[in-house]
This record gives C-alpha cells, structure tokens and sequence, in this order.
C-alpha cells in the first residue's frame, strides 16, 4: 500500500478531550446541587458525546423529554470550555512531525460538530497542519457511515484505497472499512466498552507512534 493520507478520529484517538466534557457536565451538576462525578465514570463514554455524558452523569436518554433542553445546556457549556484541559494524547506530537517527514498530509475525521470540532483543534495550534477536518454535520451522516471519511478523501484529492484511518471505536474501524481504507484501532482510548482487538482492524496499537511501522 502506497500511503498518502491518515486520517483520525478525533476524540479518544487524537486528543484527549475528556476532562473538558467531565467539566461541562459537572458545570451541571453543581447547579442542582449534585456533587461531581469522577472523570473514570465519564471517561469511557465520552466519544459518545453529550448523550455518552447525560447517561454517565443524569441517567437520562434522548428517549425522554427534557432530554433535548439538557443536551443544548450541556453543549453550551463545553463550547465555553472546549480547550481547558484538552491535550492531544502523548505520542501524536512525535507522529505528526514524522507524518511530515514523509511529505504525509493527515486530517481529522469525527462525529463531533464541525462547530467545536474546528475551534478545538486552532485552540491545539495545529489548524495549519492539519489538511482537513470532517465533523458530524459535515455531510449529513455519522460514522460508521463511510461518507465523511470520502468526503476527507475529496477535500486531499486522494483515493481511500491509499489512506489510512485511525480510531478508538468500533465504528471507526467500520466506517474506514466501508470507505476503503486500512483501518487501526488504538487501545489507549476511550473505547466505549470495546475491545480494539474484536474489531477487525488492520493494525491495532498501544502508543500513537507504533502506527509509524505501518505506514
């Protein structure tokens, strides 16, 4: 395989988002006098966003009817909040630069809004190195759907049979196998309960810069 792109998801696989969720919804707790939850009961679920979140820290899902009031109050909240404690995971640093080494472009590719998902990456200070970032809303479908991992593919002008998708979900590996692309799974995520090694990916690794060899 002639690699010329890698794509990441980017909670849980390229930074570490989780304690700047933890503190949104905490924000909430703390004003209906609930005490905190620790951030290992949120940890796990945070790729799945605010509905990942309200499960961990209200009990309450998008089946029930003041659901849609929290997830907007919950939302507003990390907007405000996006980059407190956000760290990219130790490793992409050694990874990116060697990505350019290799004259290899890399972007981003989450279920995430575009709205927080580009301002959290200008707040990292890699707007400029990084060649594209597909959110959520970006082409009107979610992973595992194969969509914004193509329309990745569209914005570089490369083809997904020579692209590289890296992720910490199971439907990461599915959406990148959907698309055409080789597909690794990282087992320092957040994982959602999954086991990287079940999810049929074409590499499976502990550090960010273990993909190095792979490529």
């Amino acid at each position: 395989m002639s690699t010329q792109a890698v794509f990441f998801d980017l909670d849980g696989t390229f930074a570490d988002t989780a304690p700047d969720l933890a503190y949104a919804l905490n924000r909430m707790r703390a004003a209906r006098a609930m005490p905190p939850v620790p951030l290992s009961a949120t940890r796990p679920v945070t790729s799945m966003g605010a509905r990942g979140m309200l499960q961990a820290g209200f009990g309450i899902t998008p089946l029930e009817s003041d659901y849609v009031a929290m997830r907007d109050e919950f939302l507003r909240l990390y907007e405000k909040h996006l980059c407190r404690k956000t760290r990219v995971f130790p490793g992409i640093e050694t990874l990116l630069a060697e990505l350019h080494v290799r004259d290899l472009s890399w972007g981003i590719v989450t279920n995430k809004a575009e709205r927080y998902a580009k301002p959290l990456i200008a707040a990292l200070r890699l707007e400029i190195r990084c060649a594209c970032i597909i959110g959520g809303d970006t082409t009107g479908h979610l992973k595992p759907h194969p969509a914004p991992l193509l329309a990745a593919c569209h914005v570089l002008g490369v083809p997904a049979a020579n692209c590289v998708y890296v992720g910490d979900d199971e439907r990461d590996v599915l959406a990148g196998r959907a698309a055409g692309m080789k597909t690794v799974a990282v087992r320092y995520g957040y994982l959602n309960g999954g086991t990287p090694d079940a999810w049929g990916a074409d590499l499976v690794i502990d550090r960010p810069q273990d993909l190095l060899d792979f490529l």
